[in-house]
C-alpha cells in the first residue's frame, strides 16, 4: 500500500513524465522537420568540367535570389557523373553533361525520365604564352607542331570525359580534311601520360609549362584567360552545316556494363541537364533547372562564358518533362537539333 502523501506525489509525477514525455515526442518531431527542411534546402548538382566556371555563378545567384538553400556544386568528367548514379549509388538533384547523349546512354530510363538539351560549345587547341612553337601554330599546321616530339599535349579521357572522345573524333577528321594519311593514329599514340580524367584537370600542366597544348573546349580558354587556335568548322564539332561530315568519324567508348563497349558518332556539341530519380530534393531541383534555362538568367550566364544557348531545343523525352520546365523544350524533329551558327 501506497502512503497517502506518496500518492499526492505520484500523480503530479506521472503528470510530469507524461508531459516530458510529449515534449520530447515534440522535439523528436521539430528536430526531424528540421532536417527535412535543410535537406530540401540543399541542392547537389554533378556538372561536368567545361560548366565549372557558369555553374558557379548560377549557383551564387540561385542562392542569392533563394535564401536559406545551399547548392554544392561537384565537377567530373560527365560519364563520371553519370557513373557515380547508375554505378556507385550516389544521389544527386541535377545532373549536367557536356554531351546530352550520356544522360541517354547511361542514365535514362533506369535513372532518369528526360534530358533537356540547352548549350553548345567547339573543339580548340588551347596554349599558353611560354607554349613551345606558339608564335607559328595554325589552324593549318597545329597538327604538324603537336607531332613534334619537343613539343607535349594534353587530352581527356574518352572513357571518362566527352571531351576526350570528341578530341579523338577531331583528329580523325583532320586527317581527312587535311589529307594526310595515319594522321589520326600518330596523334593519339602520342603523350599518353598526359591523359587525364576530365579536361580542366589539364589546366595546371599547362601553367606548369609540363605540357604545351590542350585539347579543349574554346569555352574553358576563353573562361581562364588563354589563347585558343580556333578550328576549322569542319572539323571543330560546333556547326550543324557540317553534321554530316561529323558523323563519318566514330570512337569506341566504355558502355553501361563492365566489358561492354558503345559507339560514339561525331555530331555537333550539345549539353544536357536532367534531374536523376534518386533527388533528395526534386522540387527545388526543378526550380534550379528552371533557373539554369530561364534566357535572362542561367543562360545569360552561359552565354556570357561562351557557351551559347539552343533554349529550347528538340528533346525525344518531351512527354515525360515536369509541367515547369516545359517552355524550356520543344517536340522531336526529324531534322534532329537545333544548333546555333
Amino acid at each position: 500500500m501506497i502512503p497517502a502523501g506518496s500518492a499526492r506525489c505520484a500523480a503530479p509525477l506521472a503528470l510530469l513524465l507524461l508531459l516530458n514525455s510529449c515534449g520530447a515526442g515534440n522535439v523528436d518531431r521539430g528536430v526531424k522537420q528540421q532536417d527535412e527542411i535543410r535537406e530540401r534546402a540543399q541542392l547537389i548538382v554533378f556538372h561536368a568540367g567545361s560548366l565549372s566556371v557558369p555553374f558557379r555563378q548560377i549557383a551564387d545567384r540561385f542562392m542569392a535570389e533563394n535564401k536559406g538553400v545551399r547548392v554544392l556544386l561537384e565537377a567530373a568528367g560527365s560519364r563520371t557523373c553519370a557513373r557515380k548514379i547508375s554505378d556507385l549509388g550516389r544521389r544527386c538533384d541535377v545532373i549536367a553533361s557536356a554531351d546530352y547523349t550520356v544522360i541517354d546512354e547511361l542514365l535514362i530510363p533506369e535513372h532518369a525520365n528526360w534530358n533537356i538539351r540547352f548549350a553548345t560549345n567547339e573543339m580548340a587547341i588551347v596554349y599558353g604564352a611560354n607554349s613551345r612553337r606558339s608564335v607559328e601554330i595554325t589552324a593549318d599546321n597545329w597538327h604538324e607542331i603537336l607531332l613534334d616530339p619537343q613539343v607535349a599535349f594534353g587530352r581527356s579521357d574518352p572513357d571518362a570525359d566527352p571531351c576526350g572522345y570528341r578530341t579523338v573524333l577531331t583528329v580523325m577528321l583532320a586527317e581527312e580534311f587535311y589529307g594526310v594519311e595515319g594522321l589520326a593514329d600518330r596523334l593519339l599514340a602520342k603523350d599518353h601520360r598526359f591523359i587525364r580524367p576530365k579536361e580542366t584537370d589539364l589546366l595546371p600542366l599547362l601553367e606548369t609549362h609540363a605540357i604545351d597544348y590542350i585539347f579543349l573546349y574554346r569555352s574553358v580558354a576563353d573562361q581562364h584567360g588563354l589563347n585558343a587556335l580556333l578550328l576549322p568548322d569542319e572539323i571543330n564539332l560546333k556547326s550543324a552545316a557540317f553534321a554530316d561530315r561529323y558523323a563519318t568519324a566514330t570512337v569506341e567508348v566504355s558502355g553501361k556494363k563492365p566489358g561492354e563497349k558503345i559507339v560514339k558518332t561525331g555530331a555537333p556539341m550539345v549539353y544536357g541537364v536532367t534531374i536523376p530519380h534518386n533527388s533528395p530534393s526534386p522540387e527545388l531541383a526543378v526550380d534550379f533547372v528552371r533557373f539554369l534555362l530561364d534566357p535572362s538568367r542561367g543562360m545569360a550566364l552561359m552565354e556570357r562564358n561562351g557557351q551559347p544557348s539552343i533554349v529550347p531545343a528538340p528533346t525525344d523525352s518531351y512527354d515525360r518533362l515536369p509541367e515547369a520546365l516545359l517552355q524550356y523544350a520543344s517536340p522531336p524533329v526529324e531534322t534532329g537539333i537545333r544548333v546555333r551558327e
